[in-house]
């Protein structure tokens, strides 16, 4: 099994597809970092307790202070209600960090909300694939990161501390300067604790992306069974085919120009007749189209001095004819008559 394993990760050289891409999220299957989403929570928190705190902690402090003095006189639900602006002081922190991790999420995945992920799978209920994924190379990657995270955040604690010199000096100030103190290295300290979390945050979403198109990866017949499919999707094969009739339509506008004669029903139809004397056996239809691109036709044909012959039956009979044909013998007197009297105006002397 392990070999049959190997064997296909080594066929599966080619980068995902679109359509795997777009399939794999339908599945529930898309990058998602958590250090990201635990990132966005922090700084979001550490932001609502920035603004919230300095208002509601005094509330706070002043409840504490109630407690303190008349402990021994209030009851337990006493003692509860004056704590209560806690509760305040917390709620709109608690409720900026699910913000955080939820707004950041819903980036990440672009708005899918998919259960797929919750359905239960038997596979993950064996002891054996439980090993597997520990000792595997997924459960290697998390120890590291894990251990990378300790080792980041810790060195970022610890250089935010101070050194132990520091903290002796502090210990022998004033209580007004050591709150200033504090202050400053409290701010410090929540500084470097988002500078090692956003630079986790950072490597760890370019690691799940990678990742994430790795686990997708498709092998040559994979890439050959995807195009048979698409191949046979209605919505492939419509959009292909519209693709191709604008191709046709920007090649019969742009051929427009080349025409002799362009025969106008006058409104609702236009033909666009090409004919080069000693070279063509007879006029071809170039371009054709029915009212809006009649008109563009017609709007084309005058940009480009191509001259326009109201014709109306003989317009409704050539528009039936399909592009790059000749016309039919039985139009040959109709059209050459119209093809003479242009070459003679154009050969007329100005008045």
């Amino acid at each position: 099994m392990a070999e049959e394993g190997g064997d296909e990760a080594e066929d599966r050289q080619e980068a995902p597809s679109a359509r795997r891409l777009e399939k794999a999220r339908e599945d529930g299957q898309v990058a998602h970092s958590r250090e990201l989403s635990g990132f966005a929570a922090l700084l979001l928190a550490v932001l609502a307790a920035g603004i919230a705190l300095p208002s509601l902690g005094r509330d706070l402090l002043r409840a504490l202070r109630g407690i303190l003095e008349r402990g021994h006189e209030l009851s337990p639900d006493q003692a509860a209600e004056v704590l209560l602006p806690s509760a305040l002081v917390l709620l709109p922190v608690l409720a900026a960090a699910a913000l955080g991790a939820v707004a950041t999420t819903l980036l990440q995945t672009r708005g899918l909300v998919s259960a797929k992920g919750l359905a239960p799978q038997l596979s993950r209920l064996s002891p054996l694939a439980g090993l597997k994924r520990l000792l595997g190379s997924e459960g290697l990657i998390e120890l590291l990161k894990t251990l990378l995270k300790v080792a980041l955040v810790g060195a970022a604690i610890w250089h935010a501390a101070g050194t132990p010199e520091l903290l002796e000096a502090v210990m022998h100030q004033p209580a007004a300067a050591l709150l200033a103190t504090i202050a400053e290295q409290g701010l410090r300290l929540v500084a470097a604790t988002l500078a090692a979390f956003a630079l986790l945050a950072g490597a760890d979403l370019f690691l799940v992306h990678f990742r994430h198109l790795r686990r997708l990866r498709m092998s040559r017949q994979d890439m050959k069974e995807e195009a048979k499919d698409a191949e046979g999707d209605p919505h492939v094969k419509a959009k292909q085919k519209a693709i191709r009739q604008r191709q046709a339509r920007q090649r019969m506008m742009a051929a427009v120009p080349k025409a002799a004669v362009i025969i106008t029903n006058p409104t609702h139809y236009a033909v666009a007749l090409g004919y080069e004397e000693g070279t063509s056996a007879a006029p071809k239809i170039l371009a054709k189209g029915a009212d809006e691109v009649a008109a563009r036709i017609r709007e084309k044909a005058k940009e480009a001095g191509v001259p326009l012959v109201s014709n109306p039956p003989l317009a409704r009979a050539l528009f039936k004819l399909d592009l790059d044909t000749e016309i039919p013998a039985e139009h040959y007197q109709a059209v050459a008559e119209i093809i003479a009297f242009i070459w003679r105006a154009r050969s007329r002397p100005p008045a």
